[in-house]
């Protein structure tokens, strides 16, 4: 399998880690009611661990300085940005979510951006963005919608590090040594939340299946691309995630959306396609 994941250009993989990553948070979603944010969070990190430290094998004791550098806040940006994403999914759309998490990527596009049409890409993004925002009584959970936007910051952190540490190490190593670092974090969150209390074979299961579409390959199928991609670019394509959110969300969870929050979907889906066709990258 990992040598089948790497071997995917870098475009198609970082389609196939958006349609694999809202898959499994549609699963997510359903575990909530009965093991929790904090515990989903938890099963998936803990056992993607597991999972990718049991593929990739990084040998520890040989990465050095300037690789734990990057490698350690890479795996901390990675734990908190899932935690607080399921947070923020407890309490408002999928959907809505990923397209209020997408801040994070547009401020790094933002950031790398140097002609008028791709400012003209943003603007159109962050447009979408606005059409969600609570400016009336609309029934959006303010703090769902607040830790979206924070999970969207750690979104940003994750890309920019991950870029740094796929130029100085080998990208399933870094994923593996990473997803370490974040049930460092993590876990105890969970155990202290008691959401791992309530944990059935049936849970597990789910959780394995989570651990891997949410977590174990899309990661390395993103790390592969950021390899290859500009940090840019990789935002871009990744913008293409709202609109899988509100798929994924609708067929397993039922969930719908307003007119003005399609629209904004639509909007972030235009300006990613628009983005990636005018790019130079």
């Amino acid at each position: 399998m990992k040598n089948k994941l790497l071997n995917i250009p870098p475009v198609p993989a970082v389609l196939f880690a958006i349609i694999s990553v809202q898959s499994g948070a549609a699963i997510a979603k359903g575990l909530f009611p009965a093991i929790g944010a904090a515990g989903t969070a938890s099963l998936r990190i803990g056992i993607s661990a597991v999972i990718l430290l049991a593929v990739y094998r990084p040998n520890l004791l040989k990465i050095a300085v300037p690789q734990w550098k990057f490698v350690i806040p890479y795996g901390l940006s990675l734990g908190a940005m899932n935690l607080i994403f399921y947070l923020a999914i407890e309490r408002i759309p999928l959907g809505l979510a990923v397209t209020l998490e997408f801040i994070g990527p547009l401020l790094v596009a933002v950031w790398g951006s140097k002609r008028l049409i791709d400012f003209v890409w943003i603007l159109l993004a962050a447009a979408g963005i606005v059409l969600i925002a609570p400016w009336s009584n609309n029934g959006i959970d303010i703090l769902g919608m607040l830790l979206a936007l924070l999970a969207g910051g750690f979104w940003a952190a994750y890309i920019v590090l991950g870029g740094k540490i796929s130029k100085i190490m080998k990208g399933g190593d870094a994923v593996a040594t990473g997803m370490l670092f974040a049930t460092i974090l993590i876990v105890p969150i969970g155990i202290l939340g008691n959401g791992l209390d309530s944990l059935t074979p049936t849970y597990f299961s789910l959780g394995i299946a989570l651990a891997l579409l949410s977590s174990a390959i899309p990661f390395t199928l993103e790390m592969k691309a950021l390899g290859q991609l500009p940090a840019r670019t990789f935002s871009i394509l990744m913008s293409l995630e709202p609109a899988a959110a509100s798929v994924c969300a609708l067929i397993f969870l039922q969930e719908y959306l307003t007119f003005n929050e399609i629209l904004a979907v639509i909007l972030v889906v235009i300006a990613s396609a628009g983005s990636t066709m005018t790019s130079k990258a």
